[in-house]
C-alpha cells in the first residue's frame, strides 16, 4: 500500500481545533485528538498549523514519548512539490538531536546540584567557623 500524499491544500484545510494536521519531517500528523492534552496547551500547536513545524518541534526538544506518540496520529508523506518548503533536517540529525537533549539533562541536573551544593558549602562554613571561634 503507497503512503498517502498529503498536498499542501489539504494541509492548510486542517488548521483548526476541529482537525489539525502538523507537517513535521516531510510527515503530516493529524493531532486533533492530542490538542486537548499537549502539556504546552493548545495554542503552540494551532500556531504552527498550515507550515513546517518541525523546527518549532525539535527547539522544545520532545521527549522520546513525545516522539511515540506521533507513529499513531501519522497521516502520510508531504507533497514534495508544495508551494511550502519543507525545512530539510542536516544529515547528522539524529545524532545532534541526542546531543542537545543530553546537554538540555546535563543543564536540568546543573540546575539542582549547583544551588544545593552552595548551600551545602555555606552550611559546612558555618558550622567550622562557629566551632574554631
Amino acid at each position: 500500500m503507497a503512503a498517502k500524499i498529503v498536498t499542501y491544500e489539504e494541509l492548510k484545510a486542517h488548521s483548526s481545533k476541529d482537525s489539525v494536521y502538523l507537517l513535521l519531517h516531510e510527515k503530516v500528523y493529524d493531532v486533533t485528538k492530542f490538542i486537548d492534552e499537549h502539556p504546552g496547551g493548545d495554542e503552540v500547536i494551532l500556531a504552527e498549523t498550515g507550515r513546517d513545524a518541525t523546527e518549532a518541534f525539535e527547539d522544545v526538544g520532545h521527549s522520546d514519548e513525545a516522539r511515540a506518540l506521533l507513529a499513531d496520529m501519522l497521516v502520510g508523506e508531504f507533497e514534495k512539490n508544495s508551494e511550502l518548503k519543507t525545512k530539510k533536517a542536516p544529515q547528522s540529525s539524529a545524532s545532534h538531536s541526542t546531543a542537545v537533549n543530553s546537554a538540555v539533562q546535563q543543564g536540568s541536573n546543573l540546575m539542582y546540584f549547583v544551588p544545593l551544593a552552595m548551600l551545602v558549602a555555606y552550611f559546612a562554613w558555618r558550622f567550622y567557623s562557629n566551632g574554631s571561634v
